[in-house]
């Protein structure tokens, strides 16, 4: 599983997904969009969920072994990494289950909620990128690095594109952006 808030969802976001699916010879990345991103709200506006949720569905289209998960929409209320990755567990007991996380989350797992169910029940694959190091997990944790290309690519900016007119294109999928455009999201 690869969560996130996906405000929108980009190529790097994708690039990240494929990649590590390949490396780990993984069935299938869950995309899963954030209900409630706990470490956003307040922060920032957030778009509705039931429209990152369409963005992350247009975005993996007909991708090969990547899939829009809406398990943390459907259960409602605040996202917790721990609840999703319990509901999965339960689903699919037979199943092992991958965290991919980037680095930058990767050093604030400590400040997780219930994050030793996280620890205990899936393993923490740490997105590197080319020439960096996964940096150093925290105490009583291990995780799998896996190198992906870097792409300089921030959810922030395209919003800003969008409200400023400028373009997305080679940024988000066709697909993102008809969405974008037909939800009339970020202007």
């Amino acid at each position: 599983m690869f969560g996130g808030t996906f405000d929108p969802p980009h190529v790097g976001h994708l690039v990240t997904a494929v990649n590590v699916r390949h490396a780990l010879e993984l069935d299938v990345v869950l995309l899963v969009v954030a209900n409630d991103p706990w470490q956003k709200s307040g922060a920032r506006q957030v778009s509705p969920a039931a429209d990152r949720l369409a963005l992350v569905e247009a975005a993996v289209g007909v991708v090969d072994g990547l899939e829009a998960s809406a398990v943390e929409l459907e259960r409602g209320g605040t996202s917790y990494t721990a609840d999703t990755v319990s509901e999965l567990r339960r689903a699919h007991p037979d199943v092992e289950l991958a965290l991919i996380l980037g680095s930058d989350a990767a050093a604030g797992l400590p400040t997780w909620e219930r994050v030793d169910e996280v620890r205990q029940a899936a393993r923490i694959v740490v997105v590197t990128r080319p020439g960096a190091e996964a940096g150093v997990p925290p105490p009583g944790w291990e995780w799998e690095p896996v190198e992906t290309p870097r792409l300089d690519v921030s959810s922030t900016d395209l919003r800003a594109r969008v409200a400023g007119g400028r373009p997305l294109d080679y940024l988000v999928t066709p697909q993102v952006i008809a969405c974008i455009e037909e939800r009339g999201l970020y202007a």
